[in-house]
């Protein structure tokens, strides 16, 4: 690992359990409202958990966005910075940090661990809602998010100038996967049925509870 990036940004979580998918949501705008150096890589880590070893061990700067539960009021954003980010996971602070401290945790012991990490996180309202969105609370907050981002990757010396609008990018992931798209093509609560889709429990014979 001895040509290493410069930055390396990443969003995790899971878009498919409501205030899990910030972290993914948010890298997504950072993309949507910055052209960045090449020096700068923007990506969807998702849930990679481990997978992610050689994208972070590759980077001298790591910038993390993430849904992280510090018992604050909902949609509070939280900013930490190299030692505060529990690399050995003492603390389990977001649905992802296991797999994520585990990745830093690797390459400490390896030798490769970042010079810089800055996680960036939001306190969600929810994540057990299996096919919910961003809650208001917190997606009202992704413009934030992005401003805090886009001032420590300007710190690190690597500034972005603003995408002209309407202009054409290639996005993070299909556009199948984009936060309008997957808002507007969700079904309705009833269709969506928490307790099991009637068409399926049809098939086995039973009946949803109601």
């Amino acid at each position: 690992m001895n040509d290493r990036g410069d930055v390396l940004v990443l969003g995790i979580g899971n878009v498919l359990w409501a205030d899990e998918g910030f972290g993914v949501r948010a890298v997504e705008a950072l993309h949507e409202a910055w052209v960045f150096p090449p020096a700068v890589r923007l990506m969807d880590g998702g849930t990679l958990g481990l997978n992610l070893f050689d994208d972070v061990a590759g980077a001298r700067h790591v910038l993390v966005f993430d849904a992280i539960d510090c018992a604050l009021p909902p949609g509070t954003l939280t900013v930490l910075r190299d030692a505060d980010v529990p690399a050995w996971g003492a603390r389990r602070i977001s649905p992802h940090q296991n797999g994520f401290n585990d990745v830093l945790a690797l390459a400490q012991l390896r030798g490769h661990a970042p010079e810089h990490v800055t996680a960036i996180g939001v306190q969600p309202v929810t994540l057990d809602d299996f096919g919910g969105s961003l809650r208001s609370a917190v997606k009202v907050r992704l413009p934030d998010a992005v401003a805090l981002a886009v001032q420590e990757i300007t710190h690190w010396g690597f500034a972005p100038t603003p995408r002209v609008r309407g202009s054409a990018f290639e996005p993070l992931n299909d556009r199948s996967l984009s936060l309008d798209v997957y808002e507007q093509g969700r079904p309705s609560a009833s269709e969506a049925r928490r307790d099991g889709d009637p068409r399926v429990l049809a098939l086995s014979g039973r009946a949803p509870e109601r």
